[in-house]
């Protein structure tokens, strides 16, 4: 048991560090492709970024490029890693029970509700805008970890996981929504063929096969038959994930030894410190010559912006003090009001996951697509910067270093890092 819990607290601190450090990359390297997109360099940045680099693979995407290889395949290789977090937490993580599920889904599902309900209301005299709701309903984990990163031990780790855990429900919340509502039209055979595919994955989890290669195989045949079809191709990378064996041990739900966490623990260093700064770096840029106040105040760009900024604290902090003043559950262990106020504000950090979305919202339309970006950008620059604010400013409940113990403590008695994030 001891041994069990020793792992699950350094994994736990490490996945806290790695993304920690994840985030602060993305915000030079966000920095940098502003500067890159407008500077001396801009001509050779975005030559760059649509430079022809492969064969045609779609019909509908047409030659691959550097953007294209960075948008649709290495985020499908984050996509994979986003997939194998979610089924770990659901088989031994923060959410293998109702009762640990029912306070980070509360909150999703009102930080996801109410920016897109923003959104439709700022943009709702122009109907061309609609499908872009989904935008400012997701939260970027790297981007806000990171924020929280510079504050230290102001921040409670329960705030911390329970962030963490919200995330992932968030990130759950922008898979379906990427499968369902952004899909063009579908080519019935590549589909099949997914179909097949991801049935053959099935087969070898059910017997018994841990290999890793065969999974990985099959994931990059699973991209290609998806891309061809016209789902989004970083769907595969979800589907893929579901596959990969957990091997169970007594007392040991996913141990060191199975295929989930051997790969998870190989992906994440390579996402947390390429793939998504490759992505923040091609899709940040903006070309600012000729924007002006009145750019900013378009439909577009100020209901994403109001989306996140607005809409995600209003939904997350309300749905956390229904869900308490009702009795269902407890505000996150050893944090203040305030605390989960801020931390609800730093949730309006929708960077990677909303720029994705935006561009697959708007893929018809370019001149949207920049608009989309400009309102992000600047929703999530106000929900870092004021979070940021609320939680260095506020008080904590308790010493940080006796948090720390207590949660040191119910980690070693419960083996169970989920329950310091809600009682209820």
């Amino acid at each position: 048991m001891k041994m069990r819990d020793s792992l699950k607290t350094s994994a736990l601190r490490e996945f806290l560090a790695s993304e920690a450090a994840g985030g602060v990359i993305l915000m030079i390297v966000a920095a940098l492709a502003m500067i890159m997109a407008n500077g001396p360099f801009a001509d050779d940045y975005f030559h760059l970024l649509h430079a022809q680099t492969g064969p045609v693979l779609s019909d509908k995407l047409g030659p691959m490029t550097v953007h294209l290889w960075i948008n649709d395949a290495l985020m499908a290789v984050f996509f994979l890693l986003v997939g194998l977090e979610i089924k770990r937490e659901f088989v031994d993580g923060r959410l293998v029970t109702w009762h640990q599920r029912r306070l980070p889904f509360i909150a999703a599902l009102g930080g996801m509700a109410a920016p897109a309900l923003v959104f439709l209301a700022v943009t709702s005299g122009s109907r061309n805008l609609a499908q872009g709701w989904a935008i400012p309903a997701a939260t970027d984990i790297a981007f806000a970890i990171g924020v929280m990163a510079l504050l230290g031990s102001r921040v409670p780790t329960a705030l911390k996981l329970f962030l963490t855990t919200v995330a992932i429900v968030d990130d759950m919340g922008a898979v379906v929504i990427i499968a369902l509502a952004y899909t063009a039209s579908i080519k019935g055979i590549a589909l099949l063929a997914a179909a097949a595919i991801f049935g053959a994955m099935m087969v070898l989890n059910r017997s018994g096969v841990r290999h890793l290669a065969f999974y990985l195989a099959g994931f990059v045949l699973l991209w290609l038959a998806v891309l061809v079809s016209g789902v989004h191709a970083t769907i595969a990378g979800v589907l893929a994930a579901f596959t990969v064996p957990v091997v169970a041990t007594p007392g040991r739900p996913d141990s060191p030894n199975s295929p989930l966490h051997k790969l998870e623990h190989a992906l994440h260093p390579w996402s947390a410190f390429l793939i998504v700064p490759l992505f923040g770096f091609a899709n940040a840029g903006i070309a600012l010559t000729g924007l002006g106040l009145d750019t900013l105040l378009a439909p577009l760009p100020l209901g994403i912006a109001a989306g996140l900024f607005l809409g995600k604290q209003l939904g997350i902090f309300s749905a956390i003090w229904l869900a308490v003043k009702l009795g269902l559950t407890q505000r996150p262990r050893g944090s203040s009001w305030l605390q989960v106020y801020g931390l609800s504000v730093l949730c309006g950090i929708g960077f990677t996951m909303s720029l994705f979305i935006g561009m697959l919202a708007f893929a018809a339309a370019p001149e949207l697509v920049e608009q989309a970006k400009l309102g992000v950008i600047v929703g999530s620059l106000l929900s870092g910067l004021l979070g940021f604010l609320i939680l260095r400013f506020a008080k904590p409940v308790e010493d940080s270093a006796s948090i720390e113990s207590e949660i040191e403590r119910e980690i070693s008695e419960d083996g169970d890092v989920a329950g310091i994030e809600a009682q209820g």
